[in-house]
């Protein structure tokens, strides 16, 4: 278990450090980036994709990188908006890291870009202990999901930036408690500012394009809590040898970046 702990640790201590490169690098080249977190069927893409069209007319120069295990799916949904948007198959792998991002940005992302959104592989888990060196954390829930998810997910939630929630249109039909979902948020990250969303009406999602450029045009925050200092405090969210073997010399020769339509 010891054994574990301490090679999980150097892994991610080996990922924090290139994430802090990365992060300069991109702040060197104005570029904020966004990390959007969630669980599968949350409406992220959804949400993304609207975020993305309200960006491009307004004139903004946006682009998205987006992660799944197995489908170009998402991409050529996102593509819809007319941003530059590229994807990578993880080939399984549950979460991205600060390199997959690097060596996808270095070559594609335009010179232009100001902003850079990048959605995670569907998962509260393991994505939520790496830092991909953005500017800006984003968590995301639906409220279909169940109000104490931030309590069962404390490091996805509590190292967020900005919470976001989702499917807010239908929150009446599923009995949503949002005031349970408040106090439960409130625990695990205090003061924290939480968004609500609705992809279908469009809710909250100038408010959203607002926060995100509030940071892009500011100071960016320090990088979220991560990693080995996370697990020190809390522990991992999941048996702690899970994922030992994603991430031995040759842990991602499976994953890969493939080309998706832009505009």
């Amino acid at each position: 278990m010891c054994r574990s702990v301490d090679v999980r640790t150097a892994v991610l201590a080996k990922n924090d450090g290139l994430a802090a490169e990365l992060r300069a690098d991109l702040a060197e080249r104005r570029v904020a980036a966004v990390n959007l977190l969630s669980s599968p069927g949350s409406g992220k893409t959804a949400l993304l994709e609207l975020v993305l069209r309200r960006a491009r007319e307004r004139g903004l120069a946006v682009a998205a990188l987006t992660a799944d295990l197995a489908t170009e799916n998402d991409a050529r949904r996102l593509a819809r908006s007319g941003a530059p948007v590229k994807q990578v198959l993880t080939g399984g792998l549950c979460h991205l890291e600060a390199a997959q991002v690097r060596a996808l940005v270095d070559g594609w992302l335009p010179d232009a870009t100001r902003l850079l959104f990048v959605e995670n592989v569907g998962n509260l888990v393991c994505p939520a202990s790496y830092d991909l060196g953005e500017t800006l954390r984003v968590t995301l829930m639906s409220v279909t999901e169940g109000e104490d998810k931030p309590l069962k997910y404390p490091t996805a939630f509590g190292a967020a930036h900005l919470v976001v929630l989702t499917k807010t249109d239908i929150a009446g039909a599923v009995g949503f408690e949002d005031g349970v979902f408040s106090a439960a948020v409130e625990r695990v990250n205090p003061g924290v500012e939480i968004l609500r969303t609705s992809a279908r009406d469009g809710q909250g999602v100038d408010t959203l394009l607002d926060r995100v450029l509030a940071v892009a045009g500011g100071a960016a925050p320090h990088a979220p809590l991560l990693a080995a200092d996370h697990l020190r405090r809390h522990g991992h969210d999941h048996d702690p040898d899970a994922h030992h073997h994603d991430h031995g010399p040759d842990a991602h020769h499976h994953g890969h970046a493939s080309p998706a339509p832009t505009a």
